[in-house]
């Protein structure tokens, strides 16, 4: 970016710093070398999203990224408040259970098929020497079914120890970082310029608090179920009985209090929030970790006569979920319409469902992440054969996920349609746009190749559009088979074999089929993600990757679920905001921010939390800007039409680059206002030229997303953003004064 290979770190550390050339280190000092143009800066957060190769590890959190992405997706609620909380109050839920479903799966896989089922078995423990000490053959202290279900509840224990350990890691290097100082608190500011927005310090403390209890509950639930149903009907009446009731009686008051935490507290964006809530904090994961260990207890009780059969009821446990899911984002899809009703914006993507649409595919990628791993365990441990079939000695995971495995062909099917379509189109709209190209290089020579390129370039830079309604079509299948399986796990019985018993006889034959090919893409999902997180932890490039995904999907706060990755703008916007306050404080000087991409959001967000003295003494130039393409159709609440205007108004100046091929960055649309010029630069023409020239001898290729800062009109516009800023301010000492750098997100 600076275009020298001499650059020296001016401020920052090793994660994230401002970056100058050698030769202009000192340019503050020496004012009459820099007299004929800025002083460019570079900033640099690759280390927050990529990092380390534990950053690949972050694949496996990717429910708990999406389903945070759900609650910055609401609509605009500028007066009504309790719509925009009820929305809040609704993903926090749906987040809470995907950590009950998560922990689930790993009890499913370790309490269930491993200790319960295989350790019951003789069959199974006997090519595995590991289950040897569980085996109920063997007849040792262990091989009861509570004490082997205790030995195994330490995998999803040390599952939910890691998340809690992960969140606290990452919630004290990210959420710890305090903004600058804005405008008063109570002053009524757009919600990326508050003070406590980028401040979630106290809201995520509480979240993984929350969420730690629920999941060290979800185990000790099935810890304690299995020998409660044991007791009451073997032992009703007596006082292990009673203490059974007890024991599940404290985990549902305690279940309750978890809810109630989530749903009490949100986010506190006006001020800027420093409390931390240290009792609940430390007591709630303390309470449920001692209620676990009771359950363990309680469960290790002798049994004599208790053996395991069958299957532990997870296909209850799974339905209920499935179900609770559904009961809570058809409301949200409520509310989400009643907003959208009461400020609408024919730009917001689909109609202001974007957050339910979100949500679902959340939950069914959670639903996904947990069938794969259940069914390759299950296949692991039944040998050859398929588990439930008969022929092993497992009964095999809930049902439930044996129809989500079926679920899954059909629903690839599904999309192929809108995706053909969109083939197609884009076919058509290159053939249509090959004269609109060859009328804009008037005078060139027509050229068939070189026009055809160019048209399907920019045809398919507008699949991007068409992307709400992929997700809406994908969502909605999505719920609808989902409720399919729930139905159809209800109406089945028992046994994963025979999900499809009284169905014609091809019909069965389809349904195994598809069964089978789920079951197989599902794990094939799964080792796809493990093997892209090896790759990346040792491969820089693949880790670059992965970093580009965390980009977009990190960029907002932990507001939802604290064990997703975490949002590294709560580092780069006080890093961005802290730099241009303080050097325009120091030195009187002014400076153009100017972002590609996502840095452009980052620009963007740094500016809205800016002091105003120090607003009016910046300019804004974005490039490949994706500010009203995606965010401000995305998350309309926080980039539509509303906000961006109040940003252009609070700007001395804004100019906004971009390529018709440009899948990603596109125009902001905002009119021109008050004598201000239009923020939108005509498009930029990509290619440069058509054919060849003395100046260009060689085709020029179409840049698309890229290498904006070599196009003439990049230079051009920047010298005039800060041709149309105020002069600098004149201070006591006269090194102080100069053009400031051009900092560059």
């Amino acid at each position: 970016m600076l275009d020298d290979p001499r650059t020296v770190r001016v401020t920052g550390d090793g994660t994230a710093a401002v970056y100058r050339r050698t030769a202009d280190l000192r340019a503050e000092s020496e004012p009459e070398r820099f007299r004929g143009g800025p002083v460019p800066e570079a900033y640099c957060w690759s280390n927050l999203t990529s990092g380390n190769g534990t950053r690949a590890l972050w694949l496996l959190l990717l429910p708990f990224m999406v389903v945070n992405l759900a609650h910055w997706m609401r609509p605009p609620a500028t007066r009504h408040g309790r719509s925009a909380r009820l929305y809040g109050v609704l993903v926090r839920l749906v987040a809470l259970s995907l950590t009950v479903l998560l922990t689930a799966a790993a009890c499913e896989v370790a309490l269930d098929l491993a200790a319960w089922q295989c350790a019951g078995a003789a069959a199974c423990t006997g090519d595995r020497p590991w289950l040897a000490f569980l085996a109920a053959a063997e007849g040792g202290w262990w091989s009861q079914p509570g004490r082997r279900l205790t030995v195994a509840a330490a995998v999803p224990t040390a599952l939910v120890a890691l998340l809690w350990y992960l969140s606290h890691r990452t919630w004290s290097a990210y959420e710890a970082q305090r903004p600058p100082r804005g405008e008063d608190e109570h002053e009524d500011r757009p919600a990326l310029g508050r003070p406590g927005f980028w401040y979630g310090r106290r809201l995520v403390a509480r979240l993984r608090a929350a969420h730690t209890a629920a999941g060290l509950l979800t185990v000790a639930a099935a810890v304690a179920g299995a020998a409660a149903r044991y007791d009451r009907g073997a032992a009703a009446g007596t006082p292990r009985a009673a203490l059974g009731w007890c024991v599940e009686a404290a985990l549902a008051a305690a279940a309750a209090v978890v809810v109630v935490v989530v749903c009490r507290r949100g986010r506190s964006e006006r001020r800027l929030d420093g409390r931390l809530d240290r009792a609940l904090v430390t007591w709630l994961p303390g309470a449920a970790a001692a209620l676990l260990a009771l359950s363990a207890l309680y469960a290790s009780w002798p049994r004599p006569d208790w053996r395991s059969s069958g299957a532990l009821p997870g296909d209850t446990a799974f339905s209920v979920l499935l179900v609770g899911q559904g009961a809570l984002i058809l409301p949200l899809a409520a509310v989400a319409l009643r907003l959208h009703r009461r400020d609408p914006d024919p730009r917001t993507a689909l109609h202001g469902l974007a957050g339910p649409a979100v949500a679902v595919l959340a939950c069914a990628l959670g639903g996904v992440m947990a069938g794969g791993v259940a069914q390759r365990v299950a296949d692991w441990l039944d040998g050859p054969a398929a588990p439930g079939a008969g022929g092993g000695p497992l009964v095999g995971p809930p049902l439930l996920l044996s129809w989500e495995a079926a679920a899954i062909p059909v629903l690839l099917v599904l999309l192929l349609v809108p995706t053909v379509f969109l083939v197609v189109r884009t076919a058509f709209a290159a053939r249509r746009l090959a004269p609109v190209v060859e009328a804009e290089y008037a005078g060139e020579t027509p050229d068939r190749i070189r026009t055809r390129r160019i048209a399907r370039v920019r045809a398919a830079a507008g699949l991007t559009d068409a992307a709400p309604v992929l997700v809406g079509l994908l969502a909605a299948a999505t719920l609808l088979l989902g409720a399919g399986g729930v139905v159809g796990t209800w109406g089945s019985g028992t046994v994963p074999a025979r999900a499809f018993d009284g169905a014609p006889g091809y019909v069965d034959g389809l349904a195994e089929a598809c069964q089978a090919l789920g079951s197989w893409l599902v794990g094939l999902g799964f080792l796809l993600f493990v093997t892209w997180g090896r790759r990346a932890y040792r491969d820089a490039s693949a880790r670059r990757t992965i970093g580009i995904l965390w980009d977009v999907g990190t960029f907002w706060p932990r507001a939802a679920h604290p064990f997703a990755p975490p949002c590294y703008a709560e580092r780069a916007v006080p890093d961005l905001a802290w730099r241009m306050a303080s050097w325009t404080g120091r030195t009187g000087g002014r400076l153009v921010i100017s972002g590609h991409s996502q840095g452009s959001v980052l620009a963007a967000a740094a500016v809205w939390q800016l002091p105003h003295t120090t607003r009016r003494r910046v300019a804004l130039l974005t490039y490949g800007s994706p500010l009203e393409r995606l965010y401000g159709r995305w998350f309309p609440a926080y980039f539509g039409r509303e906000p961006l205007s109040g940003l252009d108004r609070e700007l001395h100046c804004w100019r906004n680059l971009w390529r018709r091929t440009d899948p990603i960055g596109g125009p902001v649309r905002l009119p021109a206002e008050g004598g201000r010029p239009e923020v939108d630069h005509p498009p930029l023409r990509d290619p440069v030229v058509y054919g060849r020239t003395p100046d260009h001898p060689l085709p020029e290729p179409v840049l698309g997303h890229a290498d904006y800062q070599a196009d003439p009109a990049f230079a051009r516009e920047r010298a005039a953003l800060l041709d149309r800023l105020p002069p600098a301010l004149p201070l006591p000492v006269p090194r102080q004064r100069s053009d400031g750098p051009d900092d560059t997100a």
